[in-house]
């Protein structure tokens, strides 16, 4: 069977994708971050999720981006924006999809995986400049030079299925492949049990998307 790596961050696009991979007859192979995010809800989502689409395997790689700081997702001394902003936010978090995908990278060549998937998008989204469609194609073109893989003629793609397509676009697609998403956890400063403050951008977003999409908002919210 042919395998995919996923990035699986316990949120809404990045479960949508997993679907989209697991419906497309890919073996898939989960990987999520402890990267010193805000909450660890997220984590303990992305290993629930995995499990429930029968992921073949896990895992968890540690990576302390507090180190470098410069987002409010990894240094607390930065608020969260609750108001939507202009221009790429304090939310970004630097060069973290590409971190992110260059682990997914080594990790897709030793299961000798034909693909990894990532939920970005492109539409709905907050401005990050790594998610991208250019941002994606330059890491592929990366990913088939500077593999062993890749230089033997077996070139990896890497699938971003959800970056042209609106956040109720995303929840309708899911909702077709039945993708639970009162699994999923999505909000920036979302309490240890996972309940969203329904104020960052991300539950903005989240929220207009079911709305959008006709479709009932299962998320937990604090208030």
């Amino acid at each position: 069977m042919k395998r995919a790596v996923i990035l699986l961050s316990g949120g809404l696009d990045s479960v949508t994708a997993l679907a989209m991979a697991k419906s497309q007859g890919f073996d898939c192979y989960t990987l999520s971050f402890n990267y010193g995010q805000r909450h660890d809800s997220e984590l303990v989502a992305s290993a629930k999720l995995s499990k429930l689409y029968g992921a073949t395997e896990h895992k968890v790689i540690n990576i302390d981006l507090r180190s470098i700081g410069g987002s409010a997702l990894t240094d607390h001394n930065l608020a969260v924006p609750e108001q939507e902003q202009q221009g790429i936010p304090i939310t970004y978090v630097p060069a973290r999809n590409t971190v992110f995908l260059s682990i997914a990278l080594g990790w897709a060549e030793v299961l000798n995986a034909q693909a990894i998937y990532v939920g970005v998008n492109a539409v709905d989204y907050s401005g990050y400049p790594d998610c991208r469609p250019d941002f994606i194609a330059a890491f592929e073109t990366l990913a088939n030079l500077a593999t062993k893989t890749g230089v033997e003629g077996n070139k990896l793609s890497i699938h971003a299925p959800l970056i042209n397509m609106s956040k109720a676009e995303i929840i309708l697609q899911g909702s077709k492949l039945g993708v639970d998403y009162s699994q999923t956890v999505s909000c920036y400063q979302a309490d240890q049990e996972g309940k969203a403050c329904g104020r960052c951008d991300s539950c903005r977003l989240r929220r207009q998307g079911f709305e959008q999409a006709g479709i009932v908002d299962p998320t937990q919210y604090k208030i």
